[in-house]
């Protein structure tokens, strides 16, 4: 019986430095704190799963360079007991890294990012992975270059390989990058081959072509249904799920829905939101794994991400399960009267 999950796709060291604010073009801003940590999707959210220390089975896939970037993030993995057996190191080209700057006057980050090691994922390397886990988690499209790529049988690289997961019995799930530049339609072939989408209200917006936010920054929830909608009608196997700032929302294949919205975190308390959203989809896939209802599952994931935003890096804020549950139900407490 398969049980746990395997993590893949972008395999970054962050560089996390907190400003005073994003400046213009030839300003300057003023740095306080300078912090390392790994960063990407499959790190944050094998090292949020491995945090709830709930003994699930993890493993990481992919490329590292054969640098001390690549050692650091290996290590971390080993630490947190994920089986990096799959996780391959290339001296074809160097560890990836990001420049994450999170402003303390907006608490925004905005990312510099250097591709590595992580462009030469291609997929070829998805077949025959041989490991018993139930879910495969491939993070982010639009920003692993060989995936993204034109396919001549499945129009895309991406499409390819969760093809041949699919076959080889994994259930899929997949994560896109907020990208300014990328073609967001380059997701739409994966989607037939994709069980779970987990994505932000800008990478659905992107994908379906519709703004989810108001003019005025409101979200639109009557365009977010719509999405949510609209991606299942393009493909997705099993469940959408869209989160943001205010919530999430999600859509079930057999048309069942739910909506939450976010444990209010005190400004003040706020670190940073880097890694909020791997946070959000290590807590979705760690409910769906364990068969919770929708609505139980959004809410699990909420509070996987809430406890994130106490860091400024990706996965510092983490919890265990106890504790996430702890607060689940100290959160329902105060709501039933």
């Amino acid at each position: 019986m398969r049980h746990g999950i395997i993590a893949s796709g972008n395999w970054i060291v962050d560089s996390v430095k907190t400003i005073d604010t994003l400046p213009a073009a030839g300003a300057c801003a003023t740095v306080y704190t300078v912090e390392r940590s790994g960063g990407g999707a499959p790190h944050n959210v094998l090292v949020d799963l491995a945090c709830l220390k709930a003994d699930l089975p993890l493993w990481a896939h992919g490329a590292i360079g054969d640098d001390e970037g690549g050692l650091f993030l290996r290590r971390r993995l080993v630490t947190h007991g994920v089986d990096t057996s799959h996780l391959r190191t290339t001296p074809q080209a160097p560890t990836s890294f990001a420049d994450v700057m999170n402003a303390r006057d907006t608490n925004a980050r905005t990312f510099f990012h250097f591709a590595g090691a992580n462009a030469l994922l291609a997929p070829a390397a998805f077949e025959d992975i041989g490991v018993s886990a139930r879910i495969f988690h491939l993070g982010y499209l639009l920003l692993l270059p060989l995936l993204d790529a034109p396919d001549p049988q499945f129009q895309t690289g991406a499409a390819r390989a969760l093809a041949s997961l699919t076959h080889q019995g994994y259930k899929t799930s997949v994560d896109v990058i907020s990208s300014a530049c990328g073609d967001y339609r380059l997701v739409l072939p994966s989607l037939p081959h994709t069980d779970y989408l987990i994505v932000n209200e800008i990478e659905a917006g992107g994908v379906v072509g519709a703004a989810l936010r108001r003019a005025d920054g409101a979200l639109d929830w009557q365009a977010v249904v719509a999405a949510a909608r609209s991606l299942r009608d393009a493909g997705v196997r099993e469940v959408v799920v869209i989160h943001f700032p205010e919530g999430a929302h999600a859509l079930a294949a057999d048309g069942h829905e739910a909506t939450v919205s976010s444990f209010r975190v005190p400004p003040q308390e706020i670190q940073g939101t880097v890694g909020a959203g791997d946070a959000f989809c290590a807590g979705m896939l760690f409910a769906l794994h364990e068969g919770m209802g929708l609505q139980e599952c959004l809410r699990f994931a909420n509070a996987n991400a809430r406890f994130n935003l106490l860091s400024s890096t990706s996965t510092d804020g983490a919890r265990p399960l106890a504790e996430v549950l702890r607060y689940l139900e100290a959160d329902q407490s105060r709501r039933t009267p």
